[in-house]
């Protein structure tokens, strides 16, 4: 493959904490692709809360600062001169997702990931549920309620917002009493709540789809620590680190529930997961990867739980774990990633 010049995409326009949210993740992946040999040179486009474009070579403060802010008509025109031949997406908002990657069809600058209407698609979780339903995939029961709705699925359920990512708003309800402070504090990151049973564990499992010359391969699951009495699920505490004043890592509310580990490749679940995740990533047409969230019950079934369809290329992300523990180093996954997408346009 010829050297490319290749375009992150970085930041929010929606608001602080997903630009924030962006920003350490587009960390990682720049350390990581400082030697793939396929990036002839690369640029970084940071977005702000403001709009406002900035065209940098590092994310270093002082880079940032010093930049020209530009609205969206001259960032258009800056990377068309450019001649980016590729774009490495970080952006994790909604607008990020579908917005942005359609700009990017639009100019016909390749990017690695997946497109913007499996990404809307897949941004709702009660109608990406609906669909690997439909190809036969085990869901939980539940429903879609907007404000005023009574649920009538009865506890244990689990509430959470349809739309809202990283466990956001998402709460476990064992009496019918509590279900209107959990649906209430749903309501404030979403217009719809999903009802669901709750599938008592059990296990939670993680599972990565890559494509490699148009044939899709399934990684080693990735498997989360759950405590049946205090943590049963995984919440925005699990997930994300605590921080300082001034933005820097403290550590996991709790190390204990923040462990994860590769499943054994031998464990009879693995298979049964993967060949899941199969399905679901051809049924929400998936392009290049995807990842897919899964809940064991105790006699062993696999239940979808949610698809998230990001991808940091850091150390610390789940599909460079999982690729590792396949054979396949960082730099090779990247520029598997590249290949796929340079071979969609």
């Amino acid at each position: 493959m010829s050297s490319l010049r290749v375009l992150h995409l970085v930041g929010s326009t929606y608001n602080d904490f997903y630009c924030d949210l962006s920003y350490r993740y587009a960390e990682g992946c720049l350390e990581n692709t400082a030697n793939v040999s396929s990036i002839k040179n690369f640029q970084i486009a940071y977005v702000t809360p403001d709009s406002y474009w900035r065209f940098v070579s590092s994310l270093k403060q002082d880079d940032i600062d010093a930049a020209k802010p530009m609205c969206l008509v001259d960032a258009i025109q800056y990377i068309k001169k450019e001649g980016f031949d590729l774009v490495i997406p970080h952006m994790y908002c909604i607008p990020g997702v579908t917005y942005y990657r359609a700009l990017f069809d639009l100019l016909r600058i390749p990017y690695i990931g997946n497109t913007p209407d499996v990404m809307a698609l897949t941004a709702h979780k009660g109608r990406t549920k609906a669909v690997v339903a439909a190809a036969g995939v085990k869901v939980p029961a539940g429903e879609l309620l907007r404000r005023g709705d009574v649920p009538t699925i009865l506890p244990p359920v689990v509430v959470k917002p349809v739309s809202a990512d990283n466990s956001l708003g998402i709460s476990l309800v064992r009496n019918m009493k509590d279900c209107s402070v959990a649906l209430e504090h749903a309501f404030q990151h979403a217009d719809e709540v999903l009802v669901e049973k709750f599938i008592e564990p059990g296990r939670e499992v993680r599972c990565c789809i890559i494509v490699k010359d148009g044939q899709l391969v399934a990684l080693p699951l990735e498997e989360y620590l759950l405590d049946i009495n205090d943590r049963p699920i995984r919440d925005y505490a699990v997930k994300f680190p605590e921080l300082d004043d001034d933005g820097e890592f403290i550590g996991y509310p709790d190390d204990d529930v923040g462990k994860h580990w590769i499943t054994n490749t031998n464990d009879p679940v693995t298979q049964q997961v993967q060949e899941m995740a199969k399905i679901c990533h051809r049924a929400l047409g998936c392009r290049h990867y995807s990842l897919f969230e899964f809940r064991i019950d105790p006699n062993g079934e696999a239940w979808f739980l949610e698809a998230g369809l990001f991808c940091s290329f850091g150390d610390g992300g789940g599909l460079s774990l999982m690729s590792k523990t396949a054979g396949i180093s960082l730099e090779n996954l990247i520029e598997t990633m590249i290949k796929e997408a340079m071979n969609t346009v």
